[in-house]
């Protein structure tokens, strides 16, 4: 946590009108004080002061409360609490996506991903012809650098490196 948040106030700080833009005004941790004063650590580095406000959870994982640096609750309406809960829901939602993401970019990678001067397309060209890398080992040279790309050197790479 502090070394995400310190990643994101320095790019704010030296690049303000970039991707982070510019401080925060407050910042909501999604967990009590442990984050809170990781957040903390982070944000005095830089001698700035930006309040930080941790989320007390039941045993539901629902937000029960709000509390500051000094475990002080924070009186909050209902429809601030509200607020808060679509906020996270929406941020554990773009965490699930982008998790889901990874991982299914991670189910399509292959032993051919690691061989230089095999790029997607002629991974894609040579699990077409072949159907898998199992198919591709028990093909010759002379098959493999029948794909468009792959030359007699290249197939033999190919083989080498999938054996």
């Amino acid at each position: 946590m502090e070394e995400v948040v310190t990643r994101r106030i320095r790019h704010s700080i030296e690049n303000p009108k970039g991707a982070f833009g510019s401080l925060p005004d407050v910042i909501f941790a999604d967990g009590g004080i442990t984050q809170i004063r990781a957040i903390k650590k982070a944000i005095q580095k830089y001698e700035i002061e930006i309040p930080v406000f941790g989320m007390v959870k039941d045993d539901k994982h629902k937000t029960k409360k709000i509390i500051d640096e000094n475990k002080c609750e924070i009186e909050l309406t209902e429809d601030i609490m509200n607020f808060i809960t679509n906020m996270q829901d929406e941020v554990h939602k773009i965490a699930i996506e982008y998790n889901r993401k990874l991982r299914d970019k991670d189910t399509t990678k292959s032993k051919l991903d690691k061989i230089k001067g095999i790029g997607e397309k002629k991974k894609q060209e040579l699990l077409k012809k072949f159907g898998s890398i199992e198919g591709i080992k028990k093909a010759d040279i002379l098959e493999i650098s029948k794909i468009k790309g792959i030359t007699e050197e290249l197939a033999k790479n190919i083989k080498k490196e999938l054996l």
